[in-house]
Parts: C-alpha cells; sequence; structure tokens
C-alpha cells in the first residue's frame, strides 16, 4: 500500500520521515533518526546567523567557516535541517539556471551570460568535490540529464537549444538524433517518430536528504552552531528575534554582524519576505525499486536523470536503489502565498504523475509507487534568483530559484562567502549577485497570474499536440516569465 507524505506537524522522528522518499530512507537505511537537534532557548551572540536550515544556509555556513574558522555562525530552523526544498527535490544537481543565457544576455551581455553558465557547470562538480573531500556519501553519480524530444514541436525546441549552446560556446549540449534515441531507450513518442533526445553531461544525481543532512554534520564539526525547532519571527540590521519551538516556547534575541536569509518559499510566511518570494508546490512519487531487466528496456542508466520538453514541467531520476523517483508541476498557487501540509497531497497531481511516467515509459508496468510527497519551492517575479548582500545593514537574501537549486544553492554559498568577507572574485561579479527582483503583485492579481501560468502550460502542452506547431500560448507566457 502506497504512503501520502505530509509535512511536519511536530517533532518526532515518524512526522519527520513522512516529508518525503528521500528522508524516510535515512531511516529506513539506519544513516540518520531525524531527531531533531536542540531548539535555542536564551539570547544569543554570534558573528554570522543563518535564517534557514537548507542547503542555503549550510553550504554558506561550510563556506565561511572554511575560509575563517574563528567565525561564530548559528544556524536557526523552524522544523529540521532539509525540511524544506533541500530534502524533497528532485535530485538533479545541474547547471540549470532559472534565466536562460539568452535571457541573461538580453539583460547583461554576451560576457556574463557566458560567465554564469560556466559557474553553473562548475558548479556541479564542486558539488561532487566537496562532497567526496568532506566524506558525505550523497549517492552522486555524474551520468548527465536526457531530455527527450517527443513530437515535432519539442525536436525543434530540443535541436535550437543546443544550437544557442553552440553560440555561448560553454555548453556540451548534444542532439541525439531519433535512431541513436530509438535504439537505447524505451522512452515513447506522442507522434508516428521515433523521439529525439537533447543530452547535457552538466549533471549528477545524488540524494538530497544524504546530500542536506550530512552537511549539516559537517558545518558542526567546523564548529557552526545548529539550532532545530527555531523559528525566527523577524530580522533587522544586527538581530533576529526567534521563538522556540520546543523548551517552553522561550523568545529571545540574536545579535549578529551579519543576518543571512536563506528560507526559499517558506519565506513567503514572514512579513519582510512576503511578496518578494512566490511558494509554487512540486509533488513528486517514487516507484518500487526495479529489476535490472526493467531498467535495461527503459535505458535509463545509473547517474543520469531525465525529462521532456513539455511545457508543465516533469523531472526524473534513477535512484541509487532502482527506483524511479519522479515529479512535476500542476499543483495550484493559493491565495496570499499560503503554505499548509495539505497542499504537498493533491491526488490529482500524483495521478497526472504516475499517468505521464508510464505514457513516457510503459516498461513500468505495473510497478507499486510506494512514496507520495510535495513541497513550496521559491519563485521571484522576474523568475530569477539572487545572492545578495548589503555591507552597511550585514543583510544578505540568497533563493528564488525556481526549482533548480540543489547545486545554485552550493554557488550562492560560495558567493556569500565572499560578500560578508568583502571579496572582489568572479563570483561577486556574476550577474545573478545583488539582483532585485521586483515584488510580486497583491492579492487577487497574484492569484489569477500564477495559476493562469499554470493552466497556460497544461493547455500549451494540448495546443502542441493538437497542430504540430511551437504553442503561442507557452511563447506568451515565457515573456511574463522572462524567458
Amino acid at each position: 500500500m502506497s504512503r501520502t507524505l505530509p509535512a511536519v506537524t511536530d517533532a518526532s522522528p515518524d512526522a519527520a520521515r513522512r516529508v518525503s522518499f528521500w528522508l524516510d530512507d535515512l531511516v529506513v537505511q539506519g544513516l540518520d533518526d531525524l531527531r531533531p537537534r536542540a531548539a535555542l532557548a536564551a539570547n544569543a551572540r554570534f558573528d554570522v546567523c543563518l535564517i534557514g536550515g537548507g542547503l542555503t544556509a549550510l553550504w554558506t555556513a561550510y563556506s565561511l567557516a572554511k575560509a575563517d574558522p574563528s567565525l561564530r555562525i548559528a544556524v536557526l530552523e523552524r522544523e529540521f535541517a532539509g525540511f524544506g526544498a533541500s530534502g524533497r527535490n528532485g535530485g538533479w544537481c545541474s547547471a540549470l539556471f532559472p534565466q536562460s543565457a539568452a535571457a541573461i544576455e538580453r539583460d547583461h551581455g554576451f560576457d556574463q551570460a557566458v560567465a554564469m553558465r560556466r559557474a553553473m557547470i562548475d558548479t556541479v562538480e564542486e558539488v561532487g568535490r566537496a562532497t567526496a573531500l568532506e566524506g558525505i556519501d550523497c549517492d552522486y553519480a555524474m551520468g548527465g540529464t536526457l531530455v527527450f524530444a517527443r513530437n515535432g514541436p519539442q525536436r525543434e525546441l530540443a535541436a535550437g537549444e543546443v544550437e544557442e549552446a553552440r553560440r555561448f560556446g560553454v555548453d556540451p549540449l548534444e542532439y541525439w538524433n531519433e535512431d541513436a534515441v530509438g535504439a537505447r531507450f524505451g522512452a515513447t513518442s506522442l507522434d508516428e517518430d521515433a523521439p529525439s533526445a537533447m543530452f547535457d553531461p552538466s549533471c549528477a544525481r545524488v540524494h538530497p536528504a544524504k546530500l542536506v543532512r550530512g552537511l549539516a554534520r559537517v558545518v558542526e564539526r567546523l564548529g557552526v552552531a545548529v539550532f532545530e525547532r527555531t523559528e525566527v519571527v523577524d530580522w533587522s540590521a544586527g538581530r533576529v528575534r526567534f521563538r522556540a519551538l520546543d523548551a517552553g516556547g522561550a523568545e529571545g534575541t540574536v545579535s549578529a554582524r551579519h543576518v543571512i536569509v536563506a528560507t526559499e518559499g517558506y519565506g513567503a510566511r514572514l512579513p519582510r519576505v512576503r511578496r518578494r518570494i512566490l511558494p509554487l508546490y512540486s509533488l513528486m512519487i517514487a516507484t518500487e525499486p526495479l529489476s535490472d531487466e526493467v531498467w535495461q528496456e527503459i535505458g535509463i542508466d545509473h547517474g543520469q536523470t531525465f525529462s521532456d520538453y513539455r511545457h508543465l514541467l516533469v523531472y526524473g531520476q534513477r535512484t541509487a536503489d532502482n527506483r524511479f523517483a519522479f515529479g512535476g508541476r500542476g499543483a495550484s498557487y493559493h491565495w496570499g502565498s499560503a503554505l499548509d501540509p495539505a497542499y504537498e497531497r493533491v491526488d490529482s497531481v500524483f495521478a497526472h504523475l504516475h499517468s505521464a511516467l508510464h505514457d513516457l515509459f510503459p516498461s513500468l508496468g505495473a510497478a507499486r509507487i510506494t512514496h507520495r510527497w510535495g513541497g513550496p519551492l521559491g519563485v521571484a517575479r522576474d523568475w530569477n534568483a539572487t545572492a545578495s548582500y548589503n555591507p552597511k545593514t550585514g543583510v544578505g537574501f540568497a533563493g528564488a530559484y525556481v526549482g533548480d537549486g540543489l547545486s545554485t544553492t552550493n554557488l550562492a554559498g560560495r558567493t556569500m562567502a565572499d560578500l560578508v568577507h568583502g571579496v572582489d572574485s568572479e563570483l561577486t561579479r556574476l550577474p545573478w549577485v545583488n539582483h532585485r527582483s521586483p515584488l510580486w503583485e497583491p492579492e487577487p492579481l497574484r492569484y489569477i497570474g500564477a495559476n493562469l501560468g499554470v493552466i497556460g502550460m497544461r493547455f500549451a502542452d494540448a495546443e502542441e499536440q493538437l497542430t504540430q506547431r511551437p504553442s503561442l500560448v507557452a511563447r506568451a507566457v515565457g515573456r511574463l516569465t522572462g524567458h
């Protein structure tokens, strides 16, 4: 029988493991009991206070501690390290960035677009180097990502993406034609021709919970204080107000020279973030482990991630224990940027994901779905991520990865460390540094626009299948998101 995985409502390990397959798997493998660390229960003073216990905060803490071991660093997390997107995502350590190279070129010029792409490609390898150095076994395997093109418009997109990459001269993308894909993969087409594909070697498969929980232990060994069950209520220059969810609900203040906000989609519940980030839910399923014979028919190797060129995004990987972990968009945005465990469990979206996976790879057969889960990702109004820091106030903000955060968090952490230390580096000169996105519109405009975007992507896929021409709806929505 499959299990629907709600968000944490208490501090018990059983509640924590229900957040995602990845966290549940840690307990099953005996790698982590998910018992929460102690809350901060009294006023304290640190040099750096990081708000949020995900990969952005932890990579920032890691980079700061490595650069200056004398720094007193604290991480404050409302639930537990890895509770948010860092412990729920699809496990793609990729060179993807929310803004395309063409969009960056329009705003910042060709050289900056190339620098950003090069930094993202380097980051994929940097995650591998850092995890190997620190002994974090997170199933990191560099197998690249394969994006299937299953009808005429999708084949045009694939070929165009490869051609654009050649113009920038950074991405080593490859176009695999119908013969190559048909001979190797059990993916289906949406027309009479076999699918083709775009292959990007700059992507690694990882187990996200092993990564984030392992990184939390590493930063603790480096002297970083990680406080869980500690809810940040507000902050200002030099001060962070918090409330301990345990320890009798004690309230207090952290004094710190540097305050870094790294809350991603969950920041929408904080007044100072509210309209800066829109929480958009993405949901996932995991199958039972499949036999080697089934995987041979499917053709996806260990280390490979995959998607296709539909507009309503899907993404997947072959896990180290031979499951499909598969997710996608389609859940609604909720009024007022509301966050609720119920929004992580949408039966119609789970059914869509199961159907989409089976449609793409019929060799899946009657494989059982063992886990269902989801969570919010953070979206800025211009769909542009940022690593920002104000040296006058000592306040920084990093996030809005639009689902491309597993690797980008590492780049953010290294960049934030340079910004805090006042270092002028190649990282601090990248175009996303100190980018300030416009605020999202007030309701009801935000609600209407966000949900029209989701609905529009569904229509775009249907339109392309019907007309066999690139979608006009997708082009209109793309202009709204800066692509």
